[in-house]
């Protein structure tokens, strides 16, 4: 669930001064979620194994998702476990206790295993065993998720901060700060890293890429501009992961914009009115967006038009959409698992993975689906032929 935060400069360092709930749902959420009706044939979705992590998310508002390479797939709770299960049977591999709040992660890549904490720190853990390679202290709170690049670890921090730390040792290499609006959805756009560029959202609306070798600004662009008398109506965040697929970012912003654009101008292509802080999912021909009353949008790739829209699952505080197979997930705040058609936005499966919700990204990984309820519960599934 995300909140608002009211934040304030003190004494030159960015603190949180208080909290307002009730703004994006959850339990203040004055509009019910939509019932959940009978699905006439429903596709045959297969439990392949699960197993329970900890504590999960343990109730509080923190970016842990599952992430994979190779034969393995790991997972983290917030009191600080991280578990390595083999990803076809779901044999626990390793498991380990690294003392911390975690609140973003794992993040994986060239066998490091990365993970931000409530204490501002990042930790890097062997893939093979789960031990602690290094420890470093970054600005604030990490709340998005740590991304490996080329030689680096790009982080960034709730106060608007990115910072690139070096993969062998966690220094750091640079950093590049941001100020942030008084008033912000709780939580930071997890960074796009590739082909030694860093595509990053921020607060203020604005999507920037910077050199990971030396935190060059190459462009930023205004995805979506601020308007509005008051505070609340000026939000703009960017709180969903921008995509890259070829030469193009896909990003959507709170209270502004979904939009396309260029990797290397940061010239935008189409936009599109529409508000998200969950993020979007993309395919060979269609964008798909969770919109901030729980509806779904599949738009064209090409053009930004609307392909459909299922508006059935209204206000059931929807993950980010995920292209599965011929399918897009999804889940809830009541731990449903709901399949879609990626052609027509249809209802074709359901099944409740876990009684405290999901609030985690689904992952795909070699035709499997991964799901990490908010209660601990990893499951994985595949589609029955």
């Amino acid at each position: 669930m995300k909140r608002l935060l009211a934040t304030c400069l003190l004494g030159g360092l960015l603190s949180g001064c208080g909290t307002l709930s009730g703004f994006l749902g959850g339990e203040d959420n004055t509009e019910p979620p939509a019932p959940l009706v009978d699905i006439a044939n429903p596709v045959p979705l297969q439990k392949l194994w699960s197993s329970r992590v900890g504590a999960g998310y343990d109730k509080q508002d923190v970016n842990l998702v599952p992430a994979a390479d190779d034969d393995h797939v790991y997972v983290a709770d917030r009191k600080g476990r991280v578990v390595a299960f083999d990803a076809a049977t779901g044999k626990e591999i390793w498991s380990v206790k690294t003392g911390g709040a975690l609140s973003a992660g794992p993040g994986v890549g060239e066998e490091l295993l990365l993970l931000g904490t409530s204490d501002a720190e990042v930790l890097a853990l062997n893939t093979t065993d789960g031990s602690l390679v290094w420890k470093v202290m970054v600005s604030s709170e990490v709340l998005s998720v740590p991304q490996h690049g080329l030689d680096t670890v790009i982080v960034q921090s709730a106060d608007g901060s990115i910072a690139a730390l070096d993969a062998e040792d966690g220094s750091q290499r640079w950093i590049h700060d941001r100020s942030v609006p008084v008033l912000t959805l709780r939580g930071t756009s997890t960074p796009a890293v590739q082909h030694g560029v860093v595509i990053a959202g921020f607060s203020n609306g604005k999507l920037v890429a910077l050199s990971e070798d030396q935190g060059f600004v190459a462009w930023e662009t205004n995805v979506a501009i601020p308007q509005g008398r008051s505070e609340l109506e000026r939000i703009v965040d960017i709180d969903g992961d921008p995509v890259i697929v070829g030469t193009a970012v896909y990003v959507t912003t709170f209270q502004g914009r979904v939009a396309v654009l260029d990797i290397q101008s940061g010239d935008l292509g189409w936009k599109r009115d529409m508000s998200s802080h969950t993020g979007l999912g993309v395919d060979f021909s269609q964008v798909y967006v969770t919109d901030d009353k729980s509806h779904v949008w599949a738009l064209s790739r090409s053009s930004g038009a609307a392909e459909w829209k299922q508006e059935e699952l209204e206000n059931r505080q929807l993950t980010v959409p995920v292209p599965f197979s011929e399918y897009v997930a999804v889940g809830d705040l009541e731990g449903y698992l709901h399949l879609l058609s990626r052609y027509d936005g249809s209802i074709a499966a359901r099944v409740r993975v876990d009684k405290k919700g999901i609030n985690a990204r689904p992952l795909v990984h070699r035709d499997v689906l991964y799901v990490y309820g908010n209660g601990g519960e990893l499951a994985a599934y595949s589609i029955s032929q």
